[in-house]
């Protein structure tokens, strides 16, 4: 599961990355817009790009038959925030879908922050019949992306994403993994349902020590694969048994400085874990 998920967010951010470069020689344009459809509700997004690399005046529109209800412009945290489409389908297509199974289509602006490897986040906006008004929420991704996919196949889609938060905190980030996480979308929020699914998180947890192995063989300690590891574990209620098997592997012999460094590598994963929920 590691090998299949994490490839596709690096090549997502990697692809927006180099999509941002391709044009630098090129003249720069405006107005342009992004579009999605379903049914009666229609959405675009339109910005400005005065220069490279900027993207101005991002306005989002949502229009239900041919009525707008909201026209607004959208929160950027610079003007270096690229607006995206979906981020892992046609990238000039707005996502319009039912997240929450209402019978009543989420619209979803996903945006990229720029820079080699960091961040995308979605404004998701949910229409209130009784106000007759759109409301909106944001959620990060942080380094990764999400994936849309309905797990259980009930006819609603969860959104299949990683633990952002494991980045960097036990190594470098281009060794660093991250647990599985799924979320749904729920009368306007979020909600992490990762545990519901234990084949998923078990079938991840293998993959992610499949890596480590591999990755040991090539000289890397690992420390960030165990530590993702062990977080699957403890979501499958099985955080002992991955402490036993994480203590066998990370040995004196492995940890440059010694046992001093080993125990303080359990210690911070301990404390990490339970500032981040993982041990309760």
């Amino acid at each position: 599961m590691q090998n299949h998920l994490r490839p596709l967010l690096s090549q997502s951010l990697i692809g927006l990355a180099v999509f941002s470069q391709i044009a630098i020689f090129a003249q720069p344009s405006s107005a342009e817009t992004i579009t999605g459809q379903l049914g009666n509700i229609s959405a675009e997004i339109s910005y400005d790009k005065p220069e490279e690399y900027q993207y101005k005046n991002v306005r989002l529109q949502i229009s239900r038959a041919g009525k707008i209800v909201l026209a607004q412009k959208l929160p950027q945290e610079s003007e270096y925030d690229r607006p995206v489409g979906g981020i892992y389908e046609k990238e000039d297509k707005l996502p319009i879908l039912d997240l929450d199974g209402d019978k009543e289509p989420e619209v979803v602006a996903d945006f990229f922050t720029g820079g080699a490897h960091c961040c995308t986040y979605s404004l998701i906006y949910r229409y209130d019949k009784k106000s007759q008004k759109y409301t909106q929420i944001r959620h990060d991704w942080g380094n990764g992306a999400y994936r849309l996919k309905d797990i259980d196949k009930d006819g609603i889609v969860e959104l299949e994403s990683q633990d952002d938060r494991f980045a960097y905190a036990f190594t470098a980030y281009a060794a660093s993994a991250y647990p599985l996480q799924i979320w749904q979308y729920r009368q306007g929020k979020m909600v992490d349902v990762t545990r519901r699914y234990p084949k998923l998180i078990y079938s991840h947890a293998s993959e992610l020590w499949k890596t480590y192995t591999e990755i040991r063989q090539q000289g890397d300690d690992g420390k960030g694969f165990l530590a993702a590891y062990l977080a699957d574990k403890y979501l499958l209620g099985q955080g002992e048994d991955g402490w036993k098997r994480v203590r066998q592997a990370y040995t004196k012999s492995d940890a440059s400085g010694g046992l001093r460094q080993r125990n303080q590598y359990f210690a911070d994963i301990r404390k990490f874990f339970r500032e981040t929920g993982y041990i309760k």
